[in-house]
């Protein structure tokens, strides 16, 4: 694993926010709690989290246009967005939740590899700070979080089986895999894909045992950063 580090609170007009950097890569992610749910979950007493992301144009080497000015989002950004929200509720007792909104952003400062598994595990972060604030401020009665939620990247280079990738790295991977664990040690994503070759079943539990390797350094970050 590269060096990790949270920040808690490093937005103070947000409910909850977090400053997550990996290696090289840096995302400030931010929770905001807005009453009320999406149209399909209204009378449901279930409350939703959504994600949204974002890279700033010169977050990477090269400067990238900014996807508001195309109209919409990337396939790339709304499948990103997806897992985000995806992996943030699934360790979340929306019942707890009543019908709220917990929208997470991540934005990403500073791209160098791993931006999607950065902006989980500080997303779970800003997402955990803003429902404590709801439970402190006596809005909902119990803490509706399951569990602590870390992502990391491993892959395949050259042969060799990687933790962590960064950006050189992961262009040249053979295989790349993004995986998602909580703190109970339960999977709650896995994305892996050929790049290059085909990978055996073998090579697909070595990556596994590594990115729980690092998804337990991550999530010990969270819990130095937050207590729930």
């Amino acid at each position: 694993m590269r060096p990790i580090t949270i920040t808690p609170d490093y937005m103070p007009t947000a409910e909850g926010s977090a400053l997550i950097e990996i290696g090289n890569t840096k995302v400030i992610c931010t929770a905001s709690v807005e009453d009320g749910t999406p149209a399909f979950m209204r009378g449901s007493g279930r409350g939703w989290v959504t994600a949204e992301y974002a890279m700033l144009p010169r977050a990477t080497v090269t400067r990238t246009p900014r996807e508001l000015n195309r109209g919409r989002p990337s396939g790339r950004t709304a499948e990103i967005q997806r897992l985000i929200g995806r992996s943030l509720r699934a360790v979340v007792d929306r019942d707890k939740l009543g019908e709220r909104t917990v929208h997470v952003d991540c934005d990403v400062i500073q791209a160098d590899g791993g931006t999607r598994a950065a902006s989980i595990a500080g997303g779970w972060v800003a997402m955990a700070a803003a429902v404590k604030q709801l439970h402190d401020y006596k809005a909902i009665r119990e803490l509706p979080l399951r569990a602590y939620l870390g992502a990391v990247s491993v892959g395949v280079v050259a042969g060799r089986p990687l933790l962590d990738l960064c950006y050189e790295e992961d262009s040249r991977a053979d295989v790349d895999m993004n995986a998602a664990m909580t703190s109970a040690g339960e999977f709650v994503e896995i994305q892996a894909c050929a790049e290059g070759r085909a990978f055996s079943r073998e090579q697909l539990s070595e990556l596994l045992s590594l990115a729980e390797i690092g998804i337990e350094q991550i999530i010990q970050k969270q819990k130095d950063a937050i207590k729930i």
